[in-house]
């Protein structure tokens, strides 16, 4: 394997560069993943733009899939060749949070791909407790979704959504696609989506989303309390990260029910809260930030089974060459839902 390998360097703010960097030291638990697999997320472009705190130089790529190159000398649980997707969550396993079961609040928490160097290169290196290897028969696009769909399970688990439920989704991206999907897998009565780009609300339609809402021709608040019998939904999840649609998020939800924080708004967005409301209407707010423990699990076994099929909402595949223009793609053109780079 030869020592150089090519990659995708963040040095600042907008300055990606393509260039030929080391591969990866690796400790004695650690392994390096040949990538094949990695898809642009939402969060990648905040972090090109420089709305999401990450530091500089940084190889960006979280949602990734590949083939076991190399394992240190202590590493047992998986073996070179194996095919594996691996939890971002780097926790340090013995401070308060952790010892409480939330790794995602760790004191030192370090995730791959935003503050240590990730999966836009040729290779990557992770802890051996963070893999997860995968079936022979997954292909490497499915396998590089199972973080995104475990980060939207999470929102799902951390909702606790009832069946029976009226969930309401603001925005289509992927992220937004993907709880639509499994709010209907977890029995919600209705899913409303609401949207502005013509594209994205027909994917919704065609994933099986109840109703579909133009947020551009009509009042999405209203509608939202239209299909509720004037209630507001029971379940609502902003999934767009915009200061306006969090503020809808609150007009959509209905006396007693709960929002879901789960759009990646910047680090330095601010709303106006009235304090009154959350009392006098008994609302529960919860935050939903990355998948962790069995939900990587549940997205393998959602994808194995084929209960959801990640091609529906991947768009296209681009070459690791390509990944500048990926990433402007990703920022302006709301046509395009998921982006995979292959590598």
């Amino acid at each position: 394997m030869s020592q150089k390998m090519l990659a995708a360097v963040l040095h600042k703010k907008e300055e990606l560069r393509l260039e030929e960097v080391p591969i990866p030291e690796i400790s004695e638990d650690e392994v390096i993943i040949r990538v094949k697999k990695c898809g642009i997320c939402g969060t990648d472009p905040h972090i090109f733009k420089g709305h999401f705190p990450a530091p500089f130089p940084l190889i960006m790529g979280h949602e990734f899939s590949g083939e076991i190159v190399n394992v240190g000398k202590q590493v047992k649980s998986v073996a070179i060749g194996a095919k594996v997707t691996a939890d971002i969550n780097i926790s340090c396993n013995h401070c308060y949070f952790c010892r409480v079961g939330q790794k995602l609040l760790c004191e030192s928490i370090k995730q791959i791909g935003v503050h240590v160097d990730g999966a836009f290169a040729e290779y990557v290196k992770v802890p051996q407790g963070n893999i997860y290897t995968l079936p022979d028969e997954m292909d490497w696009e499915k396998a590089a979704y199972i973080e995104p769909l475990a980060c939207a399970i999470h929102g799902l688990e951390r909702a606790r959504m009832t069946i029976g439920s009226s969930v309401a989704i603001i925005g289509a991206g992927p992220m937004g696609l993907a709880l639509g999907k499994l709010a209907k897998l977890n029995g919600a009565a209705q899913v409303i989506l609401t949207e502005l780009n013509q594209s994205r609300i027909e994917k919704a339609k065609a994933i099986g989303v109840d109703h579909v809402i133009h947020a551009g021709q009509e009042n999405p608040i209203e509608a939202v309390k239209e299909l509720t019998e004037g209630r507001g939904a029971d379940f609502v999840f902003e999934a767009v990260g915009s200061s306006y649609t969090y503020r809808q998020a609150f007009e959509m939800v209905r006396r007693g029910g709960t929002l879901i924080a789960y759009g990646a708004a910047p680090a330095d967005a601010a709303i106006d809260i009235k304090p009154f409301d959350i009392f006098s209407k008994e609302l529960t707010i919860v935050g939903s930030y990355a998948g962790s423990y069995g939900t990587w699990q549940q997205a393998i076994q959602l994808i194995k089974n084929g209960l959801f099929n990640p091609h529906e909402i991947i768009t296209k595949t681009i070459a690791l060459e390509q990944i500048i223009e990926g990433i402007n793609e990703a920022l302006y053109n709301k046509d395009v839902i998921k982006i995979m780079v292959g590598i």
